[in-house]
This record gives C-alpha cells, sequence and structure tokens, in this order.
C-alpha cells in the first residue's frame, strides 16, 4: 500500500494517508482507551471508488480489524447507524462514513444535522468535484455562478460543527487533527465534515511517518470555577423545594451512580430528558420520572412548584420545559451543570461550566449533611404513588378488537432485560416510551433520539446501537411512518449478520401529528393513510399496504400479531432467533397515553372559518398565558 521514499516519509495518496491516519486514533478517558474511529460506513460512486475505496481495499486486505469497511443501503441511514453507534459509547467512539459527490454527499445532511443537534460525533468524508478544474463541470457539479469553489458539499457547513475542504496535499494533516479535535471535544462535537474532491484523493504525496503514529485524545473532565460553585451552593442550601432536570450529559459523562448518591444524600428529587431517561430506575424513591410536555403528572406537579431547578447536562428543549410553562414558580432560579457554556447560560440560570459527574462530586461533597425537608420527600412519595396508579390503569386497558400502542410497549417493557435497549425515535411512540417506559436500571437502556426526531432513525439507529454493544438485545419500536421512509438498513443487518428485533406498529399512518392536528382544529388531514376518493379527498379507503411482506422481502424474518396475546408470544419466539427479526402489529391509533399535565406550543391559526380550529385558538391563548420568560 504504501513506498518508504526516504527516512521519515511514505508516499500515499491523500485517500490512502486519510484511512492510515484513522486507523491509529484513540481516546482516552479516566485511563481507558478507546478506538476513535471503529470503522467506515461507505456507498462508493464516481467520487469517492478509486480515492477512498481504493485505500480501504488495501487496508482491508492488509488487516481487517485496523478500519473495517461497512457496506451501507441509504447515505442518511449510514450517518444515524453512525450517530447511535457514538450515543452507545457515550461519544468516546465514533465511525466516518464515505460517499460519492452529488445526491450522495447532498443525502448526508439530514443525517449530519441529527448529529449535530444532538452533539453526537460523526466524520463525514463526501467526495468533490475536481479541485484542478480540468473536467468540470463534472457528472452530479452544481455549477454556481457566483463562485466555482462552491459545491452541493457545501450544504453541510450549516449542519456540521467543523467543515473543510482539502484542495491540496499538504492540508490533509492540518485538517485532520482539526477534525479529531471537534469529534473528541464534549461540549463542541458533532457532525464533521472533510470533503474531498476526487482528483486530490488519488493524488500521491510524501507523509511523515508522524502522521500515522499512534495517537492519543485525551477527553477531559472539566472541573467547575470555583466562584460558579459557591453560588450554585447557595442557591442549593437556599432552596425549599430544589429539583434536578437529569439531561444526556449526565450519561455521557458515566454520572448516573454519582446522580444517584448525590439524590439519595440531599433528598433532591430527580426528574429526566428524553436523553436523560435512565440516569434513575423507574423504582427508585426519589426518580420522578419523565418530565415536560411528554411528562408524568409525578415530575410535572414537582416541577410546577420547584424554586430551584438543576439542570445536568440539559440543553432546556421546549419539550423539557413544556415551552417555559412547566416550571411555574414565581421565583424559580435554575442552576445549570453542562459541559458546554452555551446550554449553562440558558433562563439567566447559575452557569456551571463542567463535567457532569466532577460537578455533581464537588457539590455531594459540599453539601454534606444537607438535605430536603421531611415534607418535601413525602410529598415525592404521594406524587409517584398518584403516578404509579395512573401507569398500571393505562398499562391494563384492554382495547378491543385492536391493541393500543400502550399495551404494545407494555408488553415489549415486560418482555426486556435490564440490560436489553430499546430504541425509537419519531412519532407517537417517543411521547408514550418517556412518559410509560419504565427503566430498569441501565442507563444505557434507553435510546431515543428526539432532539431532531428525525423519521427513518429507528432501524439505522438499531443498527449502530447493536454494533456498539453487540452483547445486548436491541429493541427497535418503529411506526409504519418511519418505517416506510428509511427501512432499507435492514439489508444491512442481514449482510452483517446484526440482530434486531423490530417492533413495527402498524396503525395506518402518522398517528402522532394526526393527535396534534386534531388537537389543533385540523381534524387529523393528511395524516391517515387512504386512497384518494372521487371528492378528490384523500379520505377513501385503507391503503393495501403489507409492511410485514415488505420487511420479508429485504431478508428479515417476520413474525405477525393481530392480538396482544400473538404479540407476545411473538416477541418471545423473535428474542430466541438468531437473526433480524420483525414483529408486525397493527394497532389502533386512536387509543392515547394518559396525560401528564403539561403543554407544548405549537401555534394555532389565528383566524379562521373551522369551529375546530377557532375553539383550538381560543384554548390556545389561554395556554399562552402560563409561559414565562425565565429571565
Amino acid at each position: 500500500m504504501s513506498t518508504l521514499i526516504s527516512p521519515g516519509t511514505r508516499r500515499l495518496t491523500v485517500a490512502q494517508a486519510l484511512v492510515g491516519f484513522l486507523a491509529v486514533q484513540h481516546t482516552e478517558r479516566d485511563g481507558v482507551e478507546h478506538r476513535l474511529i471503529e470503522g467506515v460506513f461507505g456507498i462508493f460512486g464516481h467520487g469517492n471508488v478509486a480515492g477512498l475505496g481504493e485505500a480501504l481495499l488495501g487496508l482491508e486486505l492488509a488487516d481487517p480489524t485496523l478500519l473495517p469497511y461497512r457496506q451501507a443501503r441509504n447515505e442518511q441511514a449510514m450517518v444515524h447507524t453512525a450517530a447511535a453507534f457514538a450515543r452507545m459509547r457515550d461519544r468516546l467512539s465514533a465511525y466516518a462514513c464515505t460517499t460519492s459527490v452529488g445526491p450522495g454527499a447532498t443525502n448526508l445532511v439530514t443525517g449530519a444535522a441529527l448529529a449535530t443537534v444532538n452533539r453526537l460525533p460523526v466524520l463525514l468524508l463526501p467526495g468533490d468535484v475536481f479541485a484542478t478544474r480540468t473536467a468540470n463541470p463534472v457528472l452530479q457539479e452544481l455549477e454556481d455562478p457566483r463562485s466555482l469553489d462552491i459545491s452541493v458539499n457545501d450544504t453541510l457547513r450549516p449542519v456540521s460543527r467543523y467543515f473543510d475542504r482539502v484542495n491540496r496535499p499538504e492540508q490533509l494533516p492540518a485538517a485532520l487533527l482539526a477534525a479529531m479535535r471537534v469529534l473528541t471535544d464534549p461540549a463542541d462535537t458533532g457532525a464533521v465534515t472533510l470533503a474531498l474532491p476526487q482528483d486530490v484523493q488519488a493524488e500521491a504525496w510524501d507523509w511523515p511517518e508522524e502522521l500515522f503514529e499512534h495517537r492519543l485524545w485525551h477527553v477531559p473532565r472539566p472541573r467547575a470555577d470555583r466562584e460558579a460553585l459557591r453560588r450554585a451552593l447557595a442557591a442549593i442550601r437556599g432552596a425549599e423545594r430544589p429539583l434536578i432536570i437529569a439531561g444526556g450529559g449526565v450519561t455521557y459523562s458515566q454520572a448516573t451512580d454519582t446522580l444517584r448518591d448525590f439524590a439519595h444524600a440531599t433528598g433532591v428529587p430527580v426528574a429526566e430528558t428524553q436523553a436523560g431517561k435512565g440516569a434513575m430506575p423507574h423504582d427508585d424513591p426519589l426518580s420522578l420520572g419523565a418530565v415536560g410536555a411528554t411528562g408524568t403528572s409525578a415530575a410535572n406537579l414537582i416541577a410546577a412548584r420547584a424554586d430551584v431547578v438543576i439542570g445536568i447536562g440539559t440543553r432546556w428543549s421546549d419539550f423539557t420545559t413544556a415551552s417555559r410553562t412547566v416550571f411555574a414558580d414565581p421565583g424559580v432560579r435554575f442552576v445549570n451543570i453542562n459541559v458546554a457554556a452555551f446550554d449553562a447560560a440558558k433562563h439567566a440560570g447559575i452557569s456551571v461550566v463542567a463535567d457532569a459527574r466532577a460537578a455533581l462530586e464537588e457539590l455531594g461533597a459540599e453539601l454534606e449533611g444537607w438535605t430536603t425537608d421531611t415534607a418535601y420527600r413525602a410529598e415525592i412519595a404521594d406524587t409517584r404513588a398518584r403516578w404509579a396508579r395512573t401507569l398500571a390503569a393505562a398499562y391494563n386497558f384492554a382495547n378491543a378488537p385492536l391493541p393500543s400502542q400502550i399495551e404494545v410497549i407494555a408488553a415489549v417493557n415486560d418482555a426486556v432485560d435490564p440490560a436489553d435497549v430499546v430504541v425509537c425515535a419519531a412519532g407517537s411512540m417517543p411521547g408514550d416510551l418517556h412518559k410509560l417506559w419504565r427503566c430498569k436500571g441501565d442507563p444505557k437502556s434507553y435510546h431515543v433520539e428526539y432532539g431532531y426526531s428525525c423519521m427513518g432513525y429507528e432501524i439505522a439507529g438499531g443498527l449502530g446501537v447493536k454494533l456498539a454493544a453487540p452483547e445486548r438485545e436491541v429493541y427497535v419500536m418503529v411506526g409504519d411512518g418511519s418505517y416506510l421512509m428509511l427501512a432499507q438498513e435492514i439489508v444491512t443487518a442481514v449482510a452483517e449478520g446484526v440482530k434486531l428485533i423490530v417492533v413495527l406498529v402498524d396503525n395506518g399512518g402518522y398517528a402522532s401529528i394526526g393527535r396534534l392536528s386534531e388537537s389543533l382544529g385540523s381534524q387529523r388531514f393528511g395524516t391517515a393513510y387512504r386512497y384518494r376518493a372521487a371528492s378528490g379527498r384523500l379520505d377513501g379507503g385503507p391503503l393495501p399496504v403489507d409492511l410485514a411482506a415488505n420487511a420479508a422481502s429485504l431478508g428479515a424474518a417476520v413474525e405477525r400479531a393481530t392480538d396482544l396475546e400473538e404479540f407476545e408470544a411473538a416477541l418471545a419466539r423473535a428474542k430466541t432467533a438468531d437473526r433480524i427479526t420483525v414483529v408486525h402489529v397493527t394497532t389502533d391509533p386512536m387509543a392515547g397515553a394518559p396525560d401528564g399535565g403539561a403543554w407544548w406550543d405549537v401555534p394555532v391559526a389565528q383566524v379562521s372559518e373551522l369551529e375546530s380550529t377557532i375553539a383550538a385558538r381560543s384554548g390556545y391563548e389561554e395556554a399562552k398565558k402560563a409561559q414565562r420568560p425565565y429571565l
């Protein structure tokens, strides 16, 4: 693959040098070392086949374990797989993704946005047009009359945390080091894009040997500024009704045990965001479960009267704050512990820029002997007990003749072992899972992507989870709408011999948006899968789509269930199977989850001739009165 041309140098193409560099990058935190780039997902075209394709082949022939290549079926999906892998590995390991120039590159944009929104490291290596411009315009080149240095890859700039175009071989080392810096920065990570002109990929250069030596990127645990810590301690000590909101940063910092110790020592209850769910076992006496628009009544009732809210590793999305209505105490103050200063400053909070585990350890030591009073703890126990009764009633509700989505979730929840992982992303299921799923103590057992809420993430994401943790059983929960958008990675799972249990909930349309549409007075318009009727509207009979047959055609084993008993039996068979199995179940789209008492701000038409919309607007204006600026 390489030629040593003089002491201290190797003659390689740009692509060969790039993959050689990636194969020797590692991360380290707390003395534990990890491979940084575990492998490369790729779909080849004229923009990368002779460059990165040749380089990956050469490396595979030399040693297939150095930087394994995995063939994907969809460019967006392979970024989802890479993002899920990184999340499962607490952002200490990642995958690279390569595509050709053109549609392959622009298909990366959605996946890149998801990774960046969720602060998950992925490395994108799209091919690009000729740097020399000798063959321009090449196939698939977008010509911009304003500038010849613009290509379709520039669409990746706003969704990447770092973007570079390597127009000369000698630019590669600096670009690679900058890319690794961002991939390993817990406060600044996300999608990293290195656009690679196809002629430059194939160009040879004399590279210094140091580029290919084992390199260790140390992932720090930043400690809090002492004055910031002092301000946070004063606020907590002065609180009568403090509440912790655990976000994804708790899990990424591997701080869940520290959080539980802190909660038990101080008596401060814990509510969880989507990314933070699992930070506390559901049966812990200080666990209030999900908070916000998809939260439990227990968490939201306590949140409504909290006087100090301690956000740990959360970016305070509108779902978490119920569009700034759930924290309703007139004098509520926020203490924000976050590795990212951008998030730590939100809601005019006391900003503690620090690693979650490090900050909790310091706070716990300083707060030794301080605790909430017995009346507050009794109130927490009471709200937990009331929600438990609500949950039991919801799970035991029989909705004949079709099972409800809640019953399906309950059956899966009963079937999983503590270390098994549930994966979901979009539609009505993430909200139901956030509210209803009972985490059994493993912080990595709940994997719901809700930062970007991207339909189609589920199966690709499940593949990434399983690649990151092959010893775990992975249950992918996906609705028919998401399945139809991106099911192709079933084929990748088959090719790679990766077992997933895919629970395909078929309710004949977009159930989540259907419910939202109805609540906004839009009468579920455009949310059901129907024939176009003679009236010209899409309100004819249901479509004869057989998603189970589709899954079988992609190589999966398939189980069909028409009622709850059949579904539970199918789940049991899927668990003993040795390959990807899709369990198809038809559900009633009209059955909803119990109300957690929170609101979500989605504007309703201010004027309308529809009575349903007029009524919804009145309710919307009333709900808006509860919004707070948190200043």
